[in-house]
């Protein structure tokens, strides 16, 4: 019975220490696995002495397992010091493990001392951070005064303003001037092809009544039994043969009135006429009558006949009638001038309120499109949208640098420091770019304090206000939140609006402001931009200015 619990006894105390031991192997291999796949990043320099402009080499170690994914950091990530060159990467692989080494050309322009601040070494989404304790020593290159002239550092320069968007401009004007005189030349100066019917109406009377009793005598009204017709177009061709070329209103008078005309011409010898050709018209003219008042129909003979007499009457009236004097003909040649300018100023006319109508059209269209504030000011001009659509420009600003973008280079304002600054600042440095017509201004300020303290961004703020109000601003309203830039660096933003002087002037205009604080140990960094009110283009120039802020904090 002893000996049968001692057994049982036994194998429990088997089991449990088999358990036991089996948990301590999966802790060991686990604990093993892990201490095999933790990654390891070194890193390591060349020199911690150079002269100004020469280069130095960091390399980057890690070891990592070969499944593992690592991004090493590129472009300017070593501020102060400058990147210049990012090699590629060497890759190395034994087993299950690799070793990965990137290295870096590093350089300085400035003499001074710099700490290498740490790069982010991501690996399968984690971040590892590397030493950045490393100080590099820039020192100034020796001059020998004596064999080397010295020179005074040269001004600034201002670089020429690029003129793409001017040539844009230009060539959209010169392609709108051609098309509306392209339309010129097309309705008014151009020399159109006349017409059957303009070209009769350029003839002589006597030429074309002649042309349009041709004309009659090849028309078909005789055939189709259109006397009405046939008569009215033939006393309508001598009436107005009478009406322009022996100056007789002919048009309007009945048959016995313009008979009375006649015959008073003739008897004025005005009018050099036989009896017999008057009362062969004055016949021709009662059977004009009767056919179309009365319906007569006379023989198809008659008709004929009838026109025949009509020319040779037209014959007769024309050479009876008396030479015209220079003074009629310089009359004449004036009044068709006269009426070819008539003519060419219509053209005019038609033209420019076609050229008119097709701008209206293309306003009201593109003011239903884009909006009418927005067309009005791309064809009047407006200060803030000339910025806002004009070149770009990034660059980085100051120590510790500010890296952001705007439609203007910054420009270095001179300051100096009060004996009171010098206390608690070391150095300062302003760049700035104000634009007046718009009200628009965008700086920035880099400031090394004298002691390795954290900013007071309270003071700073309360500064800036006062400040306002020193130089006239009323009724300003504050508002303040964080503010995380793209890299993820987190400062404040203390942004809103009041009412500001207008510079050289008495008169407060509307305003908005933002101010985005930055720092560390050491140092602040600002950037203030105003602008007016309700400046829609403003706005977007702010927007995109904020989005585009950089700053590095660390020394």
């Amino acid at each position: 019975m002893l000996n049968k619990y001692f057994i049982n006894y036994s194998n429990n105390n088997y089991t449990l220490l088999l358990k036991r031991c089996v948990l301590l192997c999966v802790l060991f291999v686990g604990f093993s696995a892990f201490s095999q796949t933790a990654p390891k990043v070194s890193t390591k320099i060349d020199t911690t002495s150079i002269k100004i402009g020469d280069q130095i080499t960091f390399t980057v170690t890690v070891e990592t397992d070969t499944t593992a994914q690592v991004i090493f950091p590129e472009g300017q990530t070593f501020s102060p010091l400058e990147t210049v060159e990012a090699f590629a990467t060497d890759t190395t692989r034994q087993n299950d493990r690799m070793t990965l080494q990137k290295i870096y050309a590093l350089t300085q322009f400035d003499s001074g001392s710099y700490k290498v601040p740490a790069q982010r070494i991501e690996i399968n989404g984690e971040g590892f951070l590397t030493d950045s304790t490393r100080i590099i020593n820039v020192a100034n290159v020796a001059v020998d005064t004596l064999a080397q002239k010295m020179y005074d550092i040269k001004p600034l320069m201002e670089v020429d303003k690029s003129y793409s968007a001017i040539w844009k401009i230009l060539l959209f004007v010169i392609l709108g001037l051609l098309i509306i005189g392209g339309l010129l030349y097309w309705f008014v100066f151009r020399k159109k092809p006349l017409s059957e019917e303009e070209k009769v109406a350029l003839l002589p009377p006597y030429d074309r009544a002649l042309l349009e009793l041709k004309n009659l005598e090849k028309s078909k009204y005789l055939i189709q039994d259109e006397y009405k017709e046939y008569y009215s177009e033939l006393t309508g061709i001598v009436r107005s043969y009478l009406e322009e070329d022996a100056n007789v209103s002919a048009l309007e008078s009945t048959t016995d009135e313009l008979i009375g005309k006649l015959e008073l011409l003739k008897d004025a010898g005005e009018l050099k006429i036989d009896d017999d050709t008057l009362q062969q018209f004055k016949r021709i003219l009662q059977t004009a009558d009767l056919v179309k008042f009365a319906k007569s129909k006379p023989d198809t003979s008659v008709a004929e006949q009838d026109r025949q007499s009509i020319e040779q009457i037209v014959h007769k009236t024309h050479d009876a009638l008396p030479e015209p004097t220079v003074e009629e003909l310089m009359e004449q040649e004036e009044y068709k001038e006269e009426l070819e300018k008539k003519k060419q100023k219509k053209k005019i006319i038609y033209a420019s309120v076609a050229v008119i109508g097709v701008l209206v059209i293309s306003f009201a269209a593109a003011s239903a499109y884009y909006g009418f504030t927005y067309v009005k000011d791309t064809i009047l001009g407006h200060p803030t949208k000339e910025l806002l659509e004009g070149e770009w420009v990034s660059s980085s600003y100051g120590y510790p640098p500010i890296s952001l973008e705007t439609p203007q280079v910054l420009t270095r304002q001179e300051t100096k420091l009060t004996p009171e600054m010098k206390g608690s600042i070391k150095e300062l440095q302003m760049f700035s770019y104000n634009s007046n017509q718009g009200f628009f201004m965008v700086g920035t300020t880099s400031t090394t304090l004298a002691q390795e303290v954290e900013p007071e961004f309270n003071k700073s703020i309360e500064a800036f206000i006062k400040n306002l109000e020193k130089g006239g601003a009323k009724n300003i309203i504050t508002k303040q939140e964080e503010f995380v830039t793209v890299t993820g660096v987190k400062g404040i933003k203390v942004f809103g609006s009041g009412k500001f002087p207008v510079p050289g002037s008495d008169e407060l205009i509307d305003g908005e402001y933002s101010i985005l604080l930055f720092g560390g140990k050491g140092f602040q960094q600002q950037i203030i931009i105003n602008w007016l009110e309700e400046d829609e283009y403003a706005q977007e120039i702010v927007d995109r200015i904020l989005g585009s802020v950089e700053v590095k904090t660390e020394l």
